[in-house]
């Protein structure tokens, strides 16, 4: 026979789940998850054909083109800056 469930008055998600652990606070403070670098503005004259593909691909990642670009160019330097 199976176990009969024993249901509380409490509301749900107020049931004791059992003996808590208070965990050290690891999570960094808002103002150092705001990444703010220091850009330059610059022209520069892509390929058409390049600019649809980030557009592109930043529509299907719900962010910036620019931003990708950014990224990009920002990680070329890094690998090539070692």
């Amino acid at each position: 026979m199976k176990k009969k469930i024993e249901y509380s008055d409490l509301p749900p998600g107020d049931e004791p789940i059992g003996e808590l652990v208070r965990v050290k606070d690891f999570l960094p403070p808002p103002e150092e998850l705001v990444f703010k670098e220091d850009n330059t503005k610059v022209t520069i004259a892509l390929s058409q054909s390049s600019i649809d593909f980030f557009k592109r691909e930043a529509k299907k990642h719900d962010t910036q083109y620019q931003k990708m670009i950014r990224n990009l160019l920002d990680e070329y330097v890094a690998q090539h800056s070692r």
